[in-house]
């Protein structure tokens, strides 16, 4: 866990300490004391200093932790007391500010159930799937995972996850994790009276055994039981009518709005009292769907757990606390974590636009200095092709000065030096809006 070393002695900001040079030795990350569990304590600290663990050693962890998930339902049925927690989208150093004791509780005391969305937008996915596996195979009785719409093939190629194991690791790295995220079970039942999912309910849900007989381990498909649970959201109204049970989720593209006709129907059917679900930023953290009035226990609460969300949104994130079969509502703030560039790019790849301007710059102050007079007019094709046929000219024209025959070749030598400072002016132009887009 050394940090990369500093010969030169010219760190500019001496106070932000460079991240370790090494992997997380297999010694220390799998110690023998704790008969070959991660030491996620460890663990947590390594990449909250932006240290990697080794490909080997992810790996085993992964496989560690599916034969955990592999042995749970597709149901879960827990009891208080109860730490419930929202998407979290790779916002890793937020994820360290929620396992503290005074908001969601440490995990070697409190009883965790992660509603999903671990990966994508963030830029520490990596490190929020590494961190929460260690921690449930410490504890695998007290912590679970459900799956969100983000645990899938489609969504992280189109995102950015994908991007980032291939950037951290490899295509094998990502193929890896996505079959283990086709592990995780789907639903959750606390203390008999709550439902817990990522999404929301679904036309073809009538009962919890309809869920009990779901084939879970696969890609989630683009329609159906599965796809709702996944997808749907609650309607945005506060009596929570539509017209009609179902209304299709034009938002997502796919599933459905339901409202509240549609949530008590099936609430009292299964002798339930709240929908419990993730899949949507609230700026307060959570929001409570109080569709059968103000006195009345929400028919649905929508839980979200990552604080300024997308490092735009300003919101808080919040985890609900199931405790004596009471529920409290716990916000949080987001903590600041280290900066990256957009997209995973390396500093090289990110200051060639700069150089590249700068030297186009010397080029074009370096040919106007001899022709004062010309002007820099946006160039356009009919100019790239004079220049071109100008170029070819100046060519046969160097080619006769050596060979000793001149000819008239000072209007054509004019015209190609006024067309190559309009080129290079354009070219000054299109570097200075590639680094404007950087």
């Amino acid at each position: 866990m050394d940090s990369l070393k500093d010969p030169a002695n010219d760190r500019q900001v001496k106070t932000l300490k460079p991240p370790p040079h090494r992997p997380l030795a297999k010694n220390l990350m799998f110690p023998d004391k704790l008969k070959n569990k991660p030491d996620w304590k460890l663990l947590k600290d390594h990449l909250q200093k932006e240290g990697r663990v080794a490909k080997e050693e992810l790996f085993k962890l992964v496989a560690d932790c599916n034969k955990l998930l592999k042995n749970e339902g597709n149901v879960l049925y827990l009891q208080d007391p109860l730490t419930v927690v929202g998407d979290i989208h790779g916002q890793y150093y937020d994820l360290l500010k929620l396992l503290e004791p005074k908001v969601g509780g440490n995990p070697e005391t409190t009883k965790y159930l992660f509603l999903g969305d671990f990966v994508d937008r963030g830029s520490y996915s990596i490190e929020v799937v590494i961190l929460l596996y260690a921690i449930k195979i410490n504890y695998p009785n007290t912590v679970y995972f459900l799956r969100g719409n983000h645990e899938c093939r489609q969504l992280t190629a189109f995102f950015n996850f994908k991007d980032e194991c291939l950037y951290k690791y490899d295509q094998e790295t990502y193929e890896m994790l996505m079959d283990s995220f086709d592990l995780f079970p789907l639903s959750c039942i606390i203390n008999s009276k709550f439902i817990a999912v990522h999404g929301g309910i679904s036309p073809d849900l009538k009962s919890i055994e309809d869920l009990k007989k779901l084939d879970r381990y696969h890609e989630p498909p683009r329609s159906g039981l599965f796809c709702d649970l996944l997808w749907s959201d609650p309607v945005d109204q506060d009596q929570g009518n539509l017209d009609g049970q179902w209304k299709g989720n034009e938002v997502r593209g796919c599933s459905w709005f339901f409202g509240n006709e549609a949530s008590n129907k099936f609430l009292q059917r299964n002798n339930l009292i709240s929908i419990i679900r993730a899949h949507e930023a609230q700026l307060d953290g959570y929001k409570m769907h109080r569709w059968n009035g103000g006195q009345d226990f929400p028919v649905v609460i929508t839980i979200f757990s990552a604080p300024n969300y997308c490092d735009v949104y300003n919101n808080r994130g919040a985890v609900i606390k199931f405790e004596n079969n009471t529920l409290n509502i716990q916000q949080f703030q987001y903590t600041p974590h280290p900066y990256l560039l957009p997209n995973f790019m390396d500093i090289f790849t990110w200051s060639i636009p700069f150089v590249a301007e700068k030297i186009t710059e010397m080029l074009y102050n370096l040919i106007q200095a001899g022709d004062q007079g010309d002007d820099d007019e946006d160039i356009n094709q009919e100019d790239i092709e004079q220049f071109k046929i100008l170029t070819q000219q100046n060519k046969q024209f160097s080619k006769q000065q050596s060979t000793g025959s001149t000819g008239s070749t000072g209007k054509s030598t004019e015209k190609f030096k006024k067309s190559k400072l309009k080129f290079v002016a354009t070219m000054m132009k299109m570097q200075k809006t590639l680094r404007e887009q950087k």
